[in-house]
């Protein structure tokens, strides 16, 4: 994933603020740093916590690794994000929340949105009794071949 922006972090600002406001999150300068390298150029991403700490350091953000899980999380929690798990240590935030699945690249460890027109889930399992299924993840793991 690379740190490239096509605005600069004031042009990203106000989409960030707009976004922050519609979940009823308090903008505070660390959200608005972070929530402007996720959307303040209009563009869905999948993003990694390091990825997002190191695109703010590089802007030149003061924020802690910590807070960027901190972040992420709250982000989540208020429906901006969705959080898709690839395996025990990583897992990627996306900025489209809407149900979709996803390519996972085994070979660069990125994460792409895949064309969800062509999946079909015929049935799934009847969830345990007293449960119900609240989301489907779908992660198809792809290499490339020789």
């Amino acid at each position: 994933m690379d740190t490239e922006f096509s605005t600069t972090p004031e042009e990203g600002t106000g989409a960030a603020a707009r976004w922050l406001s519609r979940a009823g999150l308090r903008p505070t300068r660390q959200r608005l740093a972070l929530a402007s390298l996720l959307v303040g150029d209009g563009r869905d991403r999948h993003v990694t916590a390091e990825w997002l700490f190191a695109a703010a350091s590089e802007r030149g953000e003061k924020v802690s690794l910590a807070t960027v899980y901190n972040t992420l999380r709250a982000f989540c929690e208020a429906g901006l994000l969705s959080e898709i798990t690839v395996d025990a240590t990583r897992s990627y935030f996306d900025t489209r929340t809407d149900d979709h699945p996803h390519f996972f690249w085994e070979d660069s460890q990125h994460l792409t949105d895949a064309p969800a027109e062509q999946l079909r889930i015929d049935q799934l399992p009847e969830p345990p009794p007293g449960s119900e299924i609240s989301r489907v993840d779908v992660v198809i793991r792809l290499r490339r071949r020789d």
